[in-house]
């Protein structure tokens, strides 16, 4: 008797603070709490700890496109050391009294009668090229196939790598043309690349993904730097384009055939990593329809424009540490051809090493939350904007024997790529649905900087016989010192209202 009241005092009590726990879960208060339960069981479902990193689709897509990058920077900066075995600047016109051995080698390595000014020309050329497709390219990236907009301009940007030695034969116009239009691909594939992570990255992965594969273009210029002068010693000039130029193609072709532009669409990515991509992007905005870009909104964003001037400082200081550092060393050093390429590869290897390191980096901070987004951002952007500033410095005032100035050129060259954690990809973070076309005009901006960088300090090395070292490199910091400032007080990381999908309320 005792014990059936027991038990039905006991039950009475749980079904009234069920009836309690029931109204809470009911009340709008509690819906935090839900949320809570919510995120913690799609988390069990796919937690991110279980997918695999290294042995997945978006990391081989990452080290595709790396070595995409490589290719491409390779064909962009080996002429500027195969020009030393293409001129003769000695020679007047024509050849007289040679040797058989040296007709011999001029099959192997013809030699032209080329000017200072038309090199110049020549090795800036293709910088146009990738100016001016930059925009268009960011904007139909949101309309059309990133497969075939990156393979053929990859497969032809190649294809004009092939053809510049039979253009040399004709003449330097052609050379000039056969650059610029080469630039114009590459500018496509530079540009459309970075809009696929807009599908494959997941929002903690995207800075480590968006690092490895822009690493390329710091990895390519070390590899060509390494071995473009033996290329030209044991084969001739024009096998350093036949060489780069089939790499390329080669490339494209496997391009077309393992790339998938969505990870539901691939047919061997793991159920698994499929799910964790998908429920990580469910928010993320499609940029496969036309949609309208809202430009006045965009020209009244600060943000955009502080992220502009830091590509124009960031451009600015890296075309000009990149083109000047192998003229530097000949300047402070006073070394051979040989010695020279093999120090000035060196900064290009450590640049590799910072950019992955710091997309790394900027993720992990980001998954434990230690920073903010846009705490990270900056934290990134001020290392990749004032260390090459702190090191130069040093490099002008410190560098007393030869270990000294090769530590700090390095640390100068290098230490820009931590921008990669921050200013490289903060236009993702404030307006991905427009992420394509504005990466395009940030790129514009930032090569303009590059070119007048190599302008401006052609110009002072020219005219400037007693300083123009420390004009130069004075001039590069307070570039990056002033564009940083502006960057600390007006960056942001949240998406921008212009840049938020517009949804109609019918009533």
């Amino acid at each position: 008797m005792h014990t059936n009241l027991r038990f039905k005092a006991r039950m009475a009590k749980r079904n009234r603070f069920s009836f309690l726990n029931q109204g809470i879960e009911n009340k709008p208060f509690s819906k935090k709490k839900n949320n809570h339960n919510t995120i913690m069981q799609v988390d069990n479902q796919v937690s991110p700890r279980k997918v695999p990193y290294f042995c997945s689709i978006r990391y081989g897509i990452a080290v595709f496109l790396l070595l995409c990058n490589v290719i491409i920077m390779s064909q962009r900066v080996c002429m500027s050391l195969t020009m030393i075995a293409m001129v003769n600047s000695t020679e007047p016109h024509g050849l007289s009294n040679t040797s058989t051995k040296e007709l011999q080698d001029n099959i192997k390595n013809p030699v032209y009668n080329w000017s200072t000014e038309i090199q110049g020309i020549m090795l800036s050329s293709i910088f146009y090229g990738v100016l001016i497709s930059q925009i268009p390219a960011g904007y139909l990236s949101g309309i059309y196939s990133l497969k075939k907009m990156i393979g053929f301009a990859l497969l032809f940007s190649s294809l004009f790598t092939l053809l510049l030695p039979l253009a040399a034969e004709f003449g330097e116009i052609l050379v000039i043309i056969c650059r610029v239009i080469k630039g114009m691909f590459q500018g496509i594939t530079l540009t459309t690349q970075q809009v696929i992570w807009i599908k494959w990255a997941p929002p903690l992965e995207l800075g480590r993904l968006t690092a490895l594969s822009l690493s390329g273009l710091l990895l390519g210029p070390c590899i060509v730097l390494l071995i473009t002068g033996f290329i030209c010693d044991s084969l001739g000039w024009p096998m350093v384009f036949y060489i780069f130029g089939a790499c390329g193609c080669a490339l494209s072709v496997l391009w077309f055939i393992l790339f998938y532009e969505d990870p539901k669409d691939h047919p061997y990515i793991s159920i698994r990593e499929k799910e964790y991509i998908t429920s990580a992007l469910t928010q993320q905005v499609s940029s496969s329809t036309l949609i309208k870009v809202p430009i006045k909104a965009m020209l009244k964003s600060t943000p955009l424009w502080v992220i502009s001037l830091c590509n124009f400082a960031f451009f600015w200081s890296n075309t000009f540490l990149s083109i000047y550092t192998p003229i530097y060393i000949d300047y402070k050093l006073r070394v051979d051809v040989k010695e020279n390429g093999l120090l000035s590869s060196l900064p290009h290897l450590f640049a590799w090493i910072f950019g992955v390191l710091a997309g790394y980096m900027a993720d992990i901070f980001q998954t434990r939350n230690t920073f903010s987004l846009v705490t990270i951002r900056k934290l990134f952007t001020s290392l990749g904007l004032l260390l090459p500033s702190l090191f130069s410095l040093c490099l002008l005032y410190l560098s007393s024997n030869f270990y000294a100035t090769i530590i700090f050129l390095i640390l100068a060259n290098s230490t820009g790529s931590f921008a990669m954690g921050g200013l490289m990809i903060n236009v993702l973070d404030i307006a991905p649905r427009y992420y394509g076309f504005l990466r395009g005009v940030t790129n514009v901006i930032g090569l303009t900087g590059g070119l007048i960088a190599s302008t401006v300090t052609g110009i002072i090395l020219s005219e400037d016989a007693e300083s123009p070292w420390l004009k130069i490199f004075l001039l590069m910091i307070a570039n990056n010192m002033i564009s940083l400032i502006f960057y600390l007080i007006f960056g942001k990381a949240e998406v921008q209202d212009w840049a938020k999908e517009r949804q109609n309320t019918y009533l």
